[in-house]
């Protein structure tokens, strides 16, 4: 790379505050799902709620599928669309069925607003006209619970009763209105028990810390193994090494570090009261910038180690100044890149450009954000172990709800959603949607990881003797505890770091202590600073 280019590690200040105030730490199931919390029970309603789907045909042509939720009471629902039977629509008289049908329903689904009647009483009057099933429209998009009242202490309802939201009865009466056949089928498929798309996020994760730890050998070994060479003879003689001016460093400090959380947690605080769609729109925007950022960083590295010559060939800009013509090719398809992806991010597939935007954006921030040993490592994991459990955990019983998970799920009057995260589609699964990890919850392991590897190279430790691996390891095995607790919890989503920093943080503590290496590991390099002028920099691996 010419002089003239913009430094390769340079980080805009974009990237810092993207870095610093939206790393969110959650690990979700972006899909439909219930919790089942059956209030009072008693014979003939029993039933545990479960999502159904309910297929729509208008004139013998196939719609979108609505969501239902199944009733406490009722009959059950087949888990295949093969083994149910296509029947035809019809909206009951009077419409809330909450007293005797004015006509016969003989084999059609029954179609009721929610009214002021007990559900129960709905369904009986529905099953007494011949009806093969009840969908109730609820008064809002939320699907609620219908449950049984304290007097139905012997109810037989023989027919499925279900609740669809407001606006899938909304289109249903549109169609009907106008006079066209409407025919639903329900069914509710099951889930399989092993998600395997989690698999690839959990891969994409720890692909992503590796190859921020692993970057300068990489795409550079000559320069990084001759960097690490004079930088061991340096510590160990007691001397100081200047900074690459070409290079741009942050070492967090003990300070820097619970500053860090503080101001996460005002900013997350910020998201929860002023979420609105602009608000998403300025984030989504930053975040492209820094993502667009990254890919140029990664690109250009990838391309000049194989053909250094192509970046001699300098042009001068206005408002850029001078800079090789390659990189002005390659910030223009990044720019080209991210602006597709801004236009398009609700698209189907949009999920891949945020990927990619997402993972260079923290290849290059764990480039310029270090941790100088694990003191400082210790206060900031820590710290975010107690911000991770109590914005997803405790905060609900402050603020009512999940403040963690409320920030992840976006805007939901716009559908704008904030894209620091990574996200891959459930392929596998029939009810779709997303498995989603926060950036907080690669880039606080992937701090602690890029140190390690640093330490190992300095110390001339080899794969097994280092740090590097088994943190590499203890990574993926919290990652695992994850998304077991995933499982477990129903799709609740997971403070990730409740699992990530015993798994590395604790993991590195134990290895320092068994190997006597804990001290050094502690205090590493503040001997060094502490006889440093204050006009010296700090050294860089």
């Amino acid at each position: 790379m010419s002089s003239s280019d913009p430094p390769h590690h340079r980080c805009s200040a974009v990237v810092v505050m993207i870095l610093l105030l939206l790393g969110f730490s959650l690990v979700a199931a972006d899909d439909v799902s219930w919790s089942d919390d059956s209030g009072l029970e008693s014979p003939g309603c029993t039933n545990k709620f479960q999502m159904v789907k309910v297929l729509n045909w208008v004139d013998g042509v196939k719609g979108d599928y609505f969501t239902g939720l199944t009733a406490q009471f009722g009959a059950s629902v087949p888990s295949d669309a093969d083994q149910s039977v296509r029947f035809p629509a019809a909206f009951v008289n009077p419409l809330d069925s909450c007293s005797n049908l004015s006509s016969r329903l003989d084999g059609r689904i029954a179609l009721s607003v929610r009214g002021n009647c007990a559900f129960t009483e709905k369904a009986k009057n529905a099953e007494a006209a011949g009806a093969s099933a009840l969908l109730v429209i609820n008064d809002k998009e939320d699907l609620d619970e219908m449950g049984c009242m304290e007097k139905d202490t012997s109810l037989n309802v023989s027919i499925p009763v279900l609740m669809i939201s407001k606006s899938s009865g909304d289109a249903l009466n549109r169609s009907m209105v106008e006079n066209k056949n409407v025919e639903l089928l329900l069914y509710a498929p099951k889930r399989p028990v092993v998600d395997l798309t989690a698999g690839f996020l959990l891969l994409m994760a720890v692909g992503t810390v590796v190859i921020a730890s692993l970057w300068s050998e990489l795409t550079d070994p000559d320069q990084a193994h001759e960097s690490y060479s004079i930088l061991a003879k340096e510590l160990s003689s007691g001397g100081t090494r200047k900074d690459d001016p070409e290079k741009e460093i942050l070492d967090i400090s003990v300070t820097g570090a619970v500053f860090f959380i503080v101001t996460a947690s005002i900013f997350l605080l910020l998201l929860f009261y002023f979420m609105s769609s602009w608000f998403v729109w300025v984030l989504t925007i930053f975040f492209c910038i820094g993502g667009m950022q990254g890919m140029h960083n990664i690109i250009m590295a990838v391309i000049l180690r194989k053909c250094r010559n192509l970046g001699r060939k300098s042009v001068k800009l206005p408002l850029l100044g001078t800079m090789s013509v390659l990189s002005l090719l390659v910030i223009i398809f990044c720019l080209a890149f991210a602006v597709f992806w801004f236009v398009k991010r609700h698209a189907s597939y949009s999920w891949a450009g945020q990927d990619v935007l997402g993972i260079c954006l923290m290849i290059t921030a764990l480039q310029v954000v270090r941790l100088p040993n694990i003191k400082v490592a210790t206060v900031l994991l820590c710290c975010a172990f107690v911000y991770d459990i109590f914005w997803v955990f405790i905060s609900p019983l402050i603020f009512n709800e999940s403040v963690m998970i409320v920030v992840a799920q976006g805007d939901s009057s716009s559908g704008e959603s904030i894209p620091m995260l990574l996200r891959i589609p459930r392929f596998f699964d029939p009810w779709g949607g997303y498995d989603m990890i926060g950036f907080g919850d690669i880039l606080f392991p992937g701090l602690l990881i890029s140190f390690a590897s640093r330490y190992d190279k300095i110390k001339k430790r080899s794969i097994s003797n280092g740090y590097f691996l088994w943190l590499t390891i203890g990574y993926g095995v919290g990652l695992l505890l994850t998304y077991l607790g995933l499982y477990l919890m129903d799709g609740h989503g997971q403070p990730a770091l409740l699992y990530i920093v015993p798994c590395t943080l604790g993991l590195v503590v134990i290895l320092g202590l068994v190997r006597g290496e804990l001290k050094e590991l502690w205090n590493y390099g503040i001997e060094e600073s502490e006889t440093r002028t204050p006009e010296d920099p700090l050294p860089v691996a």
